[in-house]
Order: structure tokens, then C-alpha cells, then sequence
């Protein structure tokens, strides 16, 4: 704006007159003194032209602009206080004493402001003035369109401040109840720390009157849940919990004694012991009824042996404990009881067995025998010559030793059965069968009788089973005491050992008098068909009878001593088969059984045959070659046979060719 920077130019520190229009004349220095005010923009200089103004209605033009344009920057201007003379008047008053207040000639002033040189262009002062005023409105209004748009751009940013101050003023609000309320949770949590410091501090102290007083108060208490299991529960696993329960509140009961007279000790003893009579009750009338399920007809006893007996032992143990009299009792009936149930079944079992048909060998059918008589049979049916050999051959009669099926025959079975077998089946199935039964049955008194100790144990099963084993012996005695079969006598052996180290592997000590008393029939009666071998051998017919002789041999020559045949005798093939089955069975066999000395004479009665029968083949070549094929067949059919035994017959068998090898 051109007055505002015009009236910065003259007077910079002051403030210019409202009322008056600055001259186009050239501005001169003013000679005003610095304490006038230099915002009148009026000198000394220009006294002269005001009173030419004044002269010419000059008066009315100051007074007519006294009021500020509208639209001028003027208006913004700041008016003097109250108590200031009015700028004109003073200018007046000046311009009435003729002289500048520095002593200068107004006259002076008047020529020389005469002299500049001011081109109004043909306009009067007046309308010089308008026309500059016109300009300078014209310019204010240019500037002051910016000013308005960032007035709005203001007032905006003050309305934003103001939402602004009003949002802070709610989030301090905010915070301020924020933080009221954190300081009353901090106190409450403090409030909480101490109060769980004390609940931790009782709490630790009834502990350590708990570990103090609760075993003594458990050991004088009894339970509602016992009580009602016992006098009024099944039989089971909650009633055998129960038992357990009171038999350890009585031993406590017991060791306490001694500690003096306690109320609490007084009150429970006499529950306690209505507890253990009414047990005592109830477990009696339960294993009566068990016993007496046992000889119901068709009942098998394993399965309530198991159900009943076995899973709830502990009843037995209660009972032993706290009335002894009556468990001897219960034990007693139950050994009877089981006594009966194993003689009646092993005694079907022994008729069923008895009436397997079987090859029966009786002393027709010896190694020495006549092969016309040994064609017969004990019922008088002849017998092909198959069969003939298969007495003194092992053949299949070695499965039955290999011990992978271990179940037996059912009696029915055995009484339908219409094929002829060894006598070692019977045997072996009835044995097998009693061993199974003794060992379950070991087992199940071992736990019913679990007070008792192993020796009264042993003596109570052996009393529950001593009249089957006399049944077992009794089989024994029937297979084999009128039999010349040594080699299924010998299986017969074999079993029995196998069963006496099955018994041993599952520690049943039981029943080794059985087993004992068995070997003693089965031992004496090898040895005794072994001599009848041997007896056998003996009377085989040599010199005098060559008809019976080349009867004998495989290759008869009839009566003429030249066309004696040299080929392996009959007998030789007996042997030979009867020798290699003994040794297969005897292949593990000890040093102590009679096995090697029997051998040892039947093959001392056979080397005697066979020089006798030499003796038959005319001259000493013949006889050589005789004793040599008949040598050399036992020799080729024991080959295969192994074992101490084995090895020590081929040795002998083997120095037998080297003496008689044909030159």
C-alpha cells in the first residue's frame, strides 16, 4: 500500500495523520525537531503552501478528509488518546504565528516550495487527490482478497483446534478417572497379596497337622463305602478292597495295644469286629457254594476255579486270618471236594483210553520168533508183513515224541475210535492230561492256600490227587505188562522224562512220585522184553535143521550146504531195524540208563547167531562173506543214527567188517 510505505519513508518510528494526502510534489527533509510528532508528515518548509490551501478551500478539503476512506488501510489505523490536541488544530495554530518553531521564515518556505515543479494535468487538488485516493482503493481491494481466503483457512484451523482441545480435554478426563481407578485396583491387589500371604501361611500349618493327624485319625476310621460293601455288596473286586481295608485297620488296631488306653482305639473296635465276623460269613457261604457248584453233573471246574477261587484269593488269605478253624474247614471240603472231581473224570478218561484198539506184540513177535508164528495176531488175525517189520521199526512212532501238539484225545473220541494204535497214544494222552490238570490245579491252591507253606501246600495237592495217580499207574501197568513192544515201552520212557522236566520247568514238585513210581514199570519191564530178545536169539534153529534155517534167510539154499545162500539173514533185518530205533530213541540218553547194557547183550546173543549160522554157509569164504553182508546191513541201516550210543555201536559194528573183510 503506497500511503502506509510512504509514511514509513518520512516518519518510521512515529504515526502519520489520518486526515491528510501526501503531495506529488518531491518530498525534502524536514526540519521538525525529533520531539514533534512526525507522524502529521509536516514541516516548517511547507507552512506556505498550507495557508495557499487555506486560501482556497483548502479548510474544507482538511476537514472533509478527516474521515478515512472506506476501504483504506487508514481505518486500521490507531487513534490518539482523548487527552491529545487534535492534529490540525495544532497545525493551525503553527500556521496563525507566521514562523516554524526552529525560527525559520515561513516566507522562506513558501518561495521555496514555489519552486518545485507539480503537474496536475489539468485536474484541480481536489481531484488530483480523489484520483490517487481511487488507486489506492483499487489496490487495497486487490490485497485484500488473500488476506480473506487465509482468514477461512484460520478460522478453520482454529475450529480444528478447538475439536482438538475438546477431544484432550475428554481424554484427560479419561486418564484422570483411569487412573483413580489404577490406583484403587493397586490398593485392592496389595489387599489381595496380603490375604493370600495369610491363607498361605494357614493353609501350610494345616498341612502340617494334617501329615501329623491324619494317618492317626484314617487308622481309627472306617469307612461308610466299606462297611456297606461289606455286609451288603456282591462278592467282587469292591468287596475284596473292603477286606483289605479292615484286615489293615485291624493289624493297626493290634500294633496300638501297648500304647495305652485311646477312646477313639475303644469306639471302633467293636465295629471293627462286627465287620470281620459279618466277612467271615459271607465268604463262607459263598465258597460252599462254589464248592458245591464243582459236583454239579457236566460242570467244569477250571472255570470256577478261575471265576471264583482265583480272582477273589484274597477272601481266603481274610479267612485264614481271622478264623483259622473255619479255613481248615473250607480248605478240607474243597480238597474232597476236588478229589471226587478228578477220580471221576480221570476214570471215564482211563475206560475211554482202554478202549483204543492197539497192536498188541506179545512173545510171538520177538526177534528170535519163527516168521510162520509171528504171522498171528492176539485176536487171531493174520497180519501182512509190513506189519510184521513195522514191530521192530521206529517208522512214524517218533512224532509222538516231537511235542508240538500238546492237546489229547476226548473221551468220545477214544471210545468211537476204530484205528489200531501203539500202546506210547494211551499213554502219552493220559498222562499229558493229568500233568495239565496237576499243574492248573498246583497253581490254583498255591493262591487259595497262600498262608500255608509250600510244603502244606504240596501235601494238600498230593492228597487231592493221590487216587489219580494211582488211576495213571494202574494204565501204565495195563500197557505194558503183558507187551513185548520194547520199543514203544522205551517211548513210553521218553514221555515220562519229557513230562517230568515239564513239571520241573514249571516248578510243580507234586508229582514226582508219580513220575518216579512210573519209571519204575517201565524200566524193569524194558529190560525184561530186551532179555526176551535175547532168549529169543538163542533158540533160533542152526545145525541140525537146515530146513528151519533157510527158513530164516532171505535167500533159502534148502538143504544143500553149496547152494547155502550168503545173503543177510531175516534176523539181521530185525535187528538192524530194532537197533537203529533204540539208538534214535536213546540218542541224548545218560551214561545211568539200562539202555547200553541191554544192547549190549542183545548184540552179544546176535554176533553168536550170526557166527552159528556162518557155520552153515559151507566153507570159511562163504562164512566170511555171510558174517561180512550180514555185518554191513546193520552197519548201512544205523548209519544215520546219532548220539553217544550210536557212535559207539557203529565202532563196534565197524571193527566187526574189518575182521571179517572177504580176502
Amino acid at each position: 500500500m503506497w500511503l502506509d510505505r510512504f509514511s514509513g519513508q518520512s516518519t518510521p518510528t512515529g504515526n502519520h495523520t489520518p486526515n491528510r494526502y501526501p503531495s506529488p510534489a518531491p518530498r525534502r527533509t524536514s526540519h521538525l525537531a525529533p520531539g514533534q510528532r512526525s507522524g502529521l508528515g509536516l514541516g516548517s518548509n511547507r507552512s506556505n503552501v498550507s495557508l495557499d490551501l487555506s486560501g482556497n478551500t483548502s479548510t474544507a478539503s482538511l476537514v472533509s478528509f478527516t474521515k478515512a476512506v472506506n476501504g483504506s488501510a487508514l481505518r486500521y489505523e490507531q487513534r490518539p488518546p482523548a487527552d491529545v490536541d487534535d492534529p490540525v488544530d495544532v497545525l493551525q495554530s503553527l500556521l496563525a504565528q507566521g514562523g516554524d518553531v526552529n525560527g525559520h521564515d515561513a516566507n522562506s518556505v513558501i518561495v521555496e516550495e514555489n519552486k518545485a515543479h507539480v503537474d496536475f494535468a489539468g485536474l484541480s487538488l481536489q481531484q488530483l487527490v480523489e484520483k490517487k485516493a481511487a488507486a489506492q482503493i483499487r489496490s487495497h481491494s486487490t490485497t485484500q482478497r488473500p488476506s480473506v481466503d487465509n482468514r477461512q483457512k484460520l478460522e478453520d484451523f482454529h475450529a480444528s483446534i478447538s475439536a482438538s482441545d475438546q477431544v484432550l480435554e475428554s481424554v484427560e478426563s479419561y486418564l484422570t478417572n483411569f487412573q483413580s481407578e489404577l490406583g484403587q485396583v493397586s490398593a485392592e491387589i496389595e489387599d489381595l497379596q496380603e490375604r493370600s500371604v495369610q491363607l498361605n501361611a494357614k493353609l501350610e500349618n494345616r498341612r502340617q497337622v494334617e501329615k501329623l493327624l491324619g494317618p492317626a485319625v484314617e487308622d481309627v476310621s472306617i469307612s461308610p463305602v466299606t462297611v456297606r460293601a461289606i455286609a451288603d455288596g456282591p462278592i467282587d473286586d469292591v468287596f475284596m478292597k473292603a477286606l483289605t481295608e479292615v484286615d489293615a485297620r485291624s493289624a493297626i488296631l493290634d500294633g496300638k495295644k501297648g500304647s495305652g488306653p485311646v477312646k477313639a482305639l475303644e469306639d471302633v473296635k467293636p465295629l471293627l469286629n462286627d465287620l470281620k465276623a459279618k466277612a467271615v460269613e459271607r465268604i463262607r457261604d459263598y465258597v460252599v457254594a462254589q464248592i458245591k457248584a464243582i459236583r454239579a453233573p457236566g460242570v467244569n471246574a477250571q472255570v470256577i476255579q478261575m471265576r471264583s477261587f482265583t480272582r477273589h484269593r484274597d477272601m481266603f488269605t481274610f479267612l485264614a486270618h481271622n478264623h483259622p478253624i473255619l479255613s481248615e474247614e473250607i480248605a478240607q471240603a474243597y480238597i474232597n471236594t476236588m478229589k471226587w472231581y478228578y477220580v471221576s473224570n480221570f476214570t471215564r478218561y482211563q475206560q475211554a483210553l482202554q478202549k483204543l484198539p492197539l497192536h498188541l506184540v506179545d512173545q510171538t513177535e520177538l526177534m528170535g520168533s519163527d516168521p510162520a508164528a509171528a504171522k498171528r495176531s492176539m485176536l487171531g488175525a493174520s497180519k501182512t508183513p509190513s506189519q510184521q517189520h513195522d514191530l521192530f521199526s521206529l517208522g512214524r512212532r517218533s512224532e509222538v515224541l516231537r511235542f508240538t501238539d500238546e492237546t489229547v484225545i476226548p473221551s468220545y473220541l477214544a471210545e468211537d475210535s476204530k484205528t489200531a494204535h501203539y500202546l506210547e497214544i494211551p499213554f502219552r494222552n493220559f498222562n499229558q492230561a493229568l500233568i495239565d490238570n496237576v499243574t492248573a490245579e498246583y497253581s490254583i491252591a498255591t493262591e487259595m492256600f497262600s498262608t500255608a507253606s509250600y510244603q502244606q501246600v504240596s501235601r494238600k495237592a498230593v492228597e487231592m490227587f493221590e487216587p489219580t495217580f494211582t488211576l495213571g499207574h494202574d494204565l501204565t501197568k495195563h500197557l505194558v505188562e503183558n507187551t513185548a513192544d520194547c520199543i514203544g515201552i522205551l517211548i513210553c520212557v521218553r514221555l515220562n522224562q519229557h513230562f517230568a522236566f515239564v513239571l520241573q520247568r514249571r516248578k510243580v514238585p507234586i508229582a514226582d512220585s508219580y513220575i518216579n513210581y512210573t519209571n519204575i514199570l517201565l524200566w524193569p519191564r524194558f529190560q525184561q522184553v530186551m532179555d526176551l530178545h535175547c532168549e529169543s536169539l538163542k533158540k533160533v534153529p542152526v545145525a541140525g535143521n537146515r530146513g528151519a534155517a533157510a527158513a530164516f534167510s532171505l535167500v533159502g539154499g534148502g538143504g544143500d550146504a553149496s547152494k547155502a545162500s550168503v545173503a543177510p539173514h531175516a534176523v539181521t533185518q530185525r535187528f538192524g531195524q530194532f537197533l537203529h530205533a533204540i539208538l534214535s530213541l536213546s540218542k541224548d540218553a545218560g551214561d545211568d540208563e539200562p539202555v547200553s547194557r541191554s544192547l549190549g547183550r542183545l548184540r552179544s546173543e546176535y554176533q553168536a547167531l550170526m557166527t552159528k549160522l556162518s557155520k552153515a554157509a559151507g566153507d570159511t569164504s562163504k562164512r566170511s562173506r555171510f558174517l561180512f553182508n550180514n555185518y554191513s546191513l546193520v552197519q548201512t541201516i544205523i548209519g544215520d543214527a546219532q548220539g553217544k550210543l550210536a557212535e559207539d555201536q557203529k565202532d563196534f559194528f565197524a571193527s566187526l567188517l574189518a575182521d571179517t573183510k572177504v580176502k
